[in-house]
């Protein structure tokens, strides 16, 4: 092991599969201790079985590290505090927290269900604050932490996905906000754009990827990702698809280095890094008094809204039948 995690303790999310499940065995081998969450939920919400975080732990143990499994749902507050207490009543302390946690439900706006909508929310941002709030006080005491988020692209709008979006780019201001908050005191808060071939990934129907397609709608980088079978996840490895590949940037923002980044949102998909820009005024017009709307009629085509492209071509009315 490195050791550049060494005496170190994390918190992982929804670290049984996938991204998670990476990013817990490199913190291991690195020297932390990891408690390995995962509630062991279906994709449907179903489930609460064990064994994806005792693999995981079993996996850190075999390779000499130190882990234990926690199955707490990230939505409940109770279960998010005893999350911290195990860390701390077996470890000591906590310095990481990465909330990976995530759960799709994803349906066009006018067929969603309030369900499907505060199932979303309630897993990553819900969980992202019950997180937070947790495992701060800890970090408080020691004058030291790292926090990361693990958003989406498709925060930036994917269509199908407006729960997911919402959830996702909420967490990129509640980071920024954080990391001013949190960064005198030592703790370091970044979001994250993770990518890989995941459970989540395979499941969003090819058939609605089409649908989209064929009506001409854009989609965000979740809704883009090539279509994954559960039987085609194992081919990942190796490749920019791989999940596995976003544990190394994450590991070393966790390090002690990596508290020189905060407030940020990281790419961390693929072979690649990336570090996205925070959002500023690319146009304005101003003038000396209120606009008039003749005066908005103008500008706003013509320069305000000049460049623009329209996400999704313009519905043209039917003609009636004579």
């Amino acid at each position: 092991m490195a050791g550049r995690l060494e005496g170190r303790v994390a918190i992982i999310t929804g670290s049984g599969r996938g991204i998670g499940q990476g990013i817990a065995k490199l913190m291991g081998e690195e020297g932390a201790a990891v408690i390995v969450n995962d509630f062991g939920g279906n994709l449907d919400g179903t489930g609460g079985e064990q064994t994806p975080a005792q693999d995981t732990v079993d996996a850190i143990k075999a390779a000499g590290g130190q882990a234990s499994p926690n199955y707490g749902d990230v939505s409940k507050h109770a279960d998010a505090r005893a999350m911290v207490e195990q860390a701390l009543d077996e470890y000591g302390r906590v310095d990481i927290m990465c909330h990976v946690a995530g759960i799709l439900r994803d349906r066009m706006v006018f067929n969603m269900t309030e369900e499907e909508w505060d199932a979303v929310l309630s897993v990553h941002l819900k969980g992202a604050f019950n997180m937070a709030r947790a495992s701060v006080e800890p970090m408080l005491r020691q004058r030291y932490g790292r926090m990361l988020f693990f958003s989406s692209g498709s925060g930036l709008g994917s269509s199908g996905q407006a729960n997911y979006s919402a959830a996702k780019e909420g967490m990129v201001g509640f980071a920024r906000a954080l990391a001013r908050e949190l960064g005198p005191y030592g703790i370091a808060v970044n979001a994250i754009y993770p990518g890989g071939a995941t459970r989540m990934t395979a499941s969003v129907p090819s058939a609605s990827r089409d649908i989209r397609a064929r009506a001409g709608i854009a989609g965000g980088s979740g809704a883009a990702a090539p279509r994954q079978n559960f039987s085609d996840l194992d081919a990942a490895r190796g490749t920019p698809r791989d999940p596995a590949n976003n544990a190394p940037p994450v590991t070393w923002l966790c390090s002690e280095a990596g508290g020189m980044i905060s407030g940020q949102v990281i790419g961390t998909s693929g072979w690649q890094s990336s570090r996205y820009s925070i959002r500023q005024a690319i146009r304005s017009i101003s003038g000396p008094r209120r606009w008039s709307i003749e005066e908005l009629s103008d500008l706003v085509p013509n320069h305000l809204a000049q460049g623009i492209a329209n996400p999704a071509p313009s519905v043209q009315p039917q003609e009636s039948a004579s």
